[in-house]
């Protein structure tokens, strides 16, 4: 499982995030992660966000319950034996 690293924005602090699964809808990288490599635990859907001028691109929580539950119900189809619930 692949292991990514975030800068926490507006600070010099880092989140360590395990990616379990990625995918792309309608041209926007969506990345499922979670604080813990295994075990039952908190999973979050982050969506890429595309760069500015630097052309770097940055990943934020999704946010938008209609957006949640879809991204859940994408993700929960991929991945058999994972249980998603929002």
């Amino acid at each position: 499982m692949e292991k990514i690293e975030f800068r926490v924005p507006d600070s010099d602090e880092t989140a360590l995030f395990y990616v379990i699964e990625q995918t792309r809808i309608n041209g926007v990288d969506y990345l499922l992660v979670t604080e813990e490599e295994d075990g039952d635990c908190d999973a979050f859907l982050l969506k890429e966000i595309p760069g500015g001028e630097e052309g770097e691109s940055s990943y934020e929580m999704v946010e938008s319950e209609e957006e949640l539950e879809y991204m859940s119900k994408v993700f929960a189809s991929i991945l058999d034996d994972v249980d998603i619930t929002v």
